[in-house]
């Protein structure tokens, strides 16, 4: 059913936009060779889809670039056939013609070169965002107590680019941040994605340590293991290696932090997902021996938030990741609010915050447009 309406969504977005450019501007032209050139990418897209949709396990590493080439084609022309159809209405409106074809082409091959630069530049375009949690619950030793979050590396996905993971630890370090968390998904499946990014990954630090929890791609459930004894070795091989690099993984636990005389508490869960992702979190055990305290959350799926962290839990602040806002948002706008009512920044309750970090890596397609890899900077404020 899923494969079902994938192609559907397919078949409107390439199919509805070249049937209108080809009956109001092709119809009429004899050039037979300049018809068929025109529905070529289209009918390639559209093969090569239906290739993926039956050998996609084999096919899987080639299918961020069909992607990539796909949202290059469909893209400037559905904007095309919008703009045309916008323009076409206001000239029979207001009864003057206007050459609508050659003015939807500029917006057009505006959006191309928008995506291009999200294939080739964006996934790359690290971006530092600074945020002010305010609560009446913060200690006086940890007002002005700066937090580093970074989520969703998807260690895989850079395969060949450690570079660039580099930069990110580098522009991390430079802002001097009192504690830096990882909010799950190192990894797209499999332990073995991590070793060539673990001598930059190690280089993190922060005055008070560098902590992490596990998100739902780091329990290796998207590729077929020979058994479920491999796929758990492979889960326990991550965590040991994150260790290796100096991280604290929180498996439902917590740690305290001190400011004089002061303390807060860092509680960190397993993923807790609504069906299919996984739900591994157990709060009771994890904030055991924080009561009273002002405590900050890591838990990777923000959905945990309203489900269970607002109605049965006391903490003040929740860090997560999960979403990528789907790794596109124009003019502020991302599908990913469909899905997540909490799927990009800074959320409050009642006083209690969620933070949701649209991560620094990416899945499926290496491509960010709008939604670009982030950074966060969350400045921990007393209110007064």
């Amino acid at each position: 059913m899923i494969l079902l309406r994938v192609l559907i969504f397919f078949l409107l977005l390439l199919l509805l936009p070249d049937w209108y450019i080809y009956r109001t501007y092709l119809s009429r032209t004899r050039s037979k060779t300049a018809k068929r050139i025109f529905w070529f990418p289209s009918i390639a897209l559209l093969a090569g889809l239906l290739t993926f949709m039956i050998g996609r396990d084999a096919l899987h590493d080639s299918l961020g670039l069909y992607l990539i080439v796909m949202l290059c084609v469909a893209v400037p022309k559905t904007v095309f056939a919008l703009i045309s159809l916008l323009l076409r209405g206001i000239g029979r409106l207001f009864r003057f013609r206007m050459p609508h074809g050659w003015i939807s082409l500029i917006p057009s091959l505006a959006v191309f070169g928008y995506v291009l630069f999200g294939a080739i530049e964006g996934k790359e375009h690290f971006q530092v965002k600074e945020v002010t949690f305010i609560s009446p619950d913060l200690p006086d030793g940890f007002d002005g107590y700066r937090i580093l979050q970074l989520s969703d590396i998807h260690s895989g996905s850079w395969k060949g680019n450690a570079d660039a993971i580099q930069e990110a630890v580098d522009i991390s370090n430079r802002q001097q941040a009192d504690l830096i968390v990882f909010t799950g998904d190192l990894v797209n499946s499999r332990a073995s994605e991590l070793p060539e990014f673990m001598p930059a990954l190690s280089q993190l630090k922060a005055k008070d340590g560098v902590y992490s929890i596990t998100g739902n791609h780091d329990y290796g459930t998207y590729v077929h293991w020979d058994s479920d004894a491999d796929r758990e070795a492979n889960f326990r091989k991550l965590i040991e290696e994150e260790k290796r690099m100096g991280w604290d993984v929180l498996m439902n636990e917590n740690r305290i932090l001190h400011r004089g005389n002061d303390s807060i508490a860092l509680v960190g869960v397993e993923n807790s997902g609504n069906p299919p992702f996984p739900d591994k979190a157990d709060m009771p055990k994890a904030m055991k021996g924080t009561e009273g305290m002002f405590k900050v959350l890591l838990s990777h799926d923000p959905t945990h938030w309203r489900r269970t962290v607002l109605p049965d839990t006391d903490i003040q602040l929740m860090l997560a990741g999960h979403t990528h806002d789907m790794q596109i948002s124009v003019f502020g706008f991302s599908a990913s609010q469909f899905i997540y009512p909490e799927h990009r920044g800074l959320y409050l309750e009642g006083g209690r915050g969620l933070y949701v970090n649209i991560g620094l890596g990416y899945v499926l397609f290496p491509f960010r447009l709008g939604a670009w890899p982030e950074i966060t900077v969350i400045t921990l404020k007393q209110e007064k």
